[in-house]
C-alpha cells in the first residue's frame, strides 16, 4: 500500500518542483501517493495537479485544527514556508513552521523534511540582523528539531531564476547585460536551478531516509561568483556583459522600504561569512548522484532559459 506524502506550496516553485520529480520517478511515484497543500484549490495549476493524480487540498497555516486535516494519514511531509515580505516585524513564517512541526508530532509523520537556511544574524556574529526570511527558517529548524519529530532540512541556494525572472541581468541601451551587486566579482552564490532540481534533492532524502535524518542537505549545484556567471551568460547568449559593484546606500534605494535592507543584508552575506557559512556542497550533490539525479549547472539553465533573458 502506497504512503502518503503531503507537499504544502503544491502549485509553488518548491513544492511545484518536488510533486513533479516523484511523479516522474518511477520508484517513488509507487511508494508515495500525493497530497497537494494550496491557498485556493481552484486555480487552474491546482488543478492540473488534480488531473496528474494529486490530491489536492487547502489549509490555514495559522489553525492546528486545519492542518491536523492537511496533515492526517501522512508518512512524510514537505514544508515550505512563505515570507511576509515587505511587512517588517511579522512573524507569520515562524508561527506557521512551528503549527506544522506541533501538528506533525501530533500526528505521527515518519519524515518531515523542510526547506530551511541558517541563522544570518547568528551567523554572522550580529553584524547582519535584518534578514528575517533567513532567520525565521532557520528558527523553525530549530523547533523541529526541539520536538523529536523525524526530520531532514534542505536548504535552497540562491535561485538561478532570480537572473531571469526578477530581471537581475539587466540589458542598457548599448545591448550589454549588466549586473549589479554590493559585493566584489569572486563573491561565492550557491546557485541552484530551483523549479527543475529542489525536488531532486527531496526525492534523494525520501530514498536515502535512514542516512539524512538530523542531516542539512545544502541544494545547489556549484558556487558561481559573478564574473563566472557573466562568462557562461556570455558563452551561452553570445550577448555582452558588465559587472558593476555598488555601494550599500545605492543598492538598497533599489528596492522600497525593509526590502532593501534586507536584500542588502542578504547578498552581504553571501560574500561574507558565506550563504552556506564556507560550506562544501560535494556530499549533498553525492547524495544526488547516489540517488540517481544530476544538478542542473548554469550553462544549463541559460541554455533553457536564453530566449526569456
Amino acid at each position: 500500500m502506497s504512503k502518503l506524502i503531503t507537499v504544502f506550496g503544491a502549485t509553488g516553485q518548491q513544492g511545484g518542483s518536488v510533486i513533479r520529480t516523484i511523479l516522474q520517478d518511477a520508484s517513488l511515484s509507487k511508494e508515495f501517493k500525493i497530497r497537494g497543500i494550496t491557498r485556493d484549490i481552484s486555480k487552474p495549476a491546482a488543478q492540473a495537479l488534480v488531473q496528474q493524480g494529486v490530491e489536492i487540498k487547502n489549509a490555514d497555516m495559522n489553525s492546528k485544527d486545519s492542518l491536523t486535516q492537511a496533515l492526517k494519514g501522512s508518512h512524510s511531509v514537505f514544508l515550505v514556508t512563505t515570507p511576509d515580505w515587505g511587512n517588517a516585524g511579522s512573524d507569520a513564517e515562524l508561527v506557521h513552521g512551528k503549527n506544522v512541526a506541533d501538528v506533525a508530532k501530533e500526528t505521527g509523520v515518519q519524515h518531515l523534511i523542510f526547506s530551511s537556511l541558517l541563522n544570518v544574524t547568528e551567523t554572522s556574529g550580529g553584524k547582519l540582523t535584518h534578514v528575517p526570511h533567513f532567520d525565521h527558517k532557520a528558527e523553525v529548524e530549530k523547533y523541529i528539531r526541539s520536538t523529536g519529530v523525524p526530520a531532514t532540512f534542505v536548504l535552497p541556494g540562491y535561485f538561478m531564476s532570480n537572473y531571469s525572472v526578477f530581471g537581475m541581468l539587466r540589458k542598457g541601451e548599448d545591448d550589454v547585460y549588466n549586473l549589479a551587486y554590493p559585493v566584489g566579482k569572486d563573491a561565492p552564490f550557491p546557485l541552484i536551478d530551483i523549479a527543475t532540481d529542489l525536488g531532486k534533492y527531496v526525492a534523494a532524502a525520501l530514498k536515502g531516509r535512514s542516512d539524512v535524518l538530523g542531516s542539512q542537505i545544502l541544494a545547489a549545484a556549484d558556487y558561481y561568483s559573478p564574473s563566472r556567471i557573466l562568462v557562461e551568460f556570455e558563452e551561452v547568449t553570445g550577448k555582452k556583459t558588465n559587472f558593476v559593484q555598488v555601494d550599500s546606500e545605492t543598492y538598497k534605494s533599489f528596492m522600497p522600504g525593509p526590502m532593501g535592507e534586507e536584500m542588502l543584508e542578504n547578498h552581504l552575506f553571501i560574500e561574507s561569512p558565506g550563504y552556506y557559512n564556507g560550506k562544501s556542497l560535494k556530499e549533498s550533490n553525492d547524495l544526488l548522484k547516489k540517488h540517481g539525479y544530476e544538478a542542473t549547472s548554469w550553462k544549463q539553465f541559460l541554455e533553457k532559459n536564453k530566449d526569456s533573458l
